[in-house]
């Protein structure tokens, strides 16, 4: 009978009445997201291909929340895997990390607990979203990352540090950046954080003088990833053949246009520091054009080296 009434109530919740306060909380769904992903590869790999579609349960989990949170007028900001994918690395996560304000975090639950999403546990300040499974984390400004223990970097106030993002706000890069870095720094079971800083620094092609944008805490440990990632000399390499510049031309005009546009684009590839590669030659009519600049190497589309395969004796 017991078990019936707070079935009831949990429905009650749902349908949007009030759950009575003399029957106890139900625990959000069973098998959440992330244990699912876990237990069945097949559902799993098909969530890791809509999940870069920006069509997986936890995109449609992050859309949900966001578009709650602006319809009470709770300000927040996306963190986490995220915010990452959001900013531009584009890795699998398994929840919605959200940055709010202490003060706003029990009106939130009193908003949304029974109305698609449930704590995971009793008294947890996260929640769950019921109709995805998908595990919604809170981060509360004044906390402190990583290990919790008080140091210079703090989880700001969302309004003062979050940016637009396809109408979802979303941690601006900097401060996503100090936080990951902060972290990874006094956690040593969050070392992937250091990781994820270092795959902007690539991705991004963020620069030296980043370092400036950030908590002086922080400043030494990003420049060191910089290092890790920048400081070392990659060379990037792209095949040029001029043989087939003109196979597709039918008339001289065509091949005229064909060759112009080919120079033009050799042309801002020279101002751009890229050079011919002296061993590469054209004797087999492929000409190596080099860069070591990885901004650039994006740019045009050129391979690093040691992607490339070995010269035969």
């Amino acid at each position: 009978m017991a078990r019936r009434l707070a079935e009831q109530s949990v429905s009650d919740d749902q349908a949007g009445l009030t759950r009575p306060k003399h029957l106890p909380l139900r625990e959000a769904p069973d098998e959440p997201y992330e244990h699912r992903l876990n237990e069945d590869l097949g559902w799993a790999l098909k969530q890791g291909s809509l999940h870069f579609e920006e069509k997986s349960a936890v995109h449609e989990s992050l859309r949900r929340i966001a578009r709650r949170l602006d319809e009470l007028g709770i300000p927040y900001a996306i963190a986490g895997g995220m915010a990452l994918f959001m900013h531009g690395y584009q890795r699998m996560t398994v929840d919605v990390d959200i940055l709010v304000s202490k003060e706003d975090i029990k009106r939130i639950h009193e908003a949304l607990e029974g109305r698609g999403y449930l704590p995971p546990f009793e008294r947890s300040k996260n929640l769950r979203d019921t109709e995805n499974k998908v595990r919604i984390e809170f981060l509360l400004s004044g906390g402190y990352p990583g290990d919790g223990k008080p140091k210079p970097v703090v989880f700001p106030e969302p309004s003062q540090v979050s940016i637009d993002l396809d109408g979802i706000r979303v941690l601006q890069l900097p401060t996503l950046v100090e936080l990951k870095l902060a972290s990874g720094m006094t956690s040593p079971d969050r070392l992937k954080d250091l990781t994820d800083v270092q795959e902007l620094i690539k991705l991004l092609g963020l620069s030296s003088d980043f370092a400036h944008q950030l908590n002086p805490y922080v400043r030494e440990k990003y420049q060191e990833l910089w290092s890790s990632v920048r400081g070392a000399v990659r060379r990037y390499i792209l095949l040029w053949r001029n043989k087939w510049l003109t196979a597709d031309a039918k008339t001289l005009p065509e091949m005229i246009a064909s060759l112009k546009e080919a120079a033009e684009r050799l042309e801002a590839m020279l101002t751009d520091g890229v050079v011919l590669d002296p061993k590469g030659g054209t004797e087999d009519d492929y000409a190596y054009l080099v860069t070591t600049d990885p901004d650039v190497a994006r740019k045009y589309d050129m391979h690093d080296e040691s992607e490339m395969m070995p010269e035969e004796e």
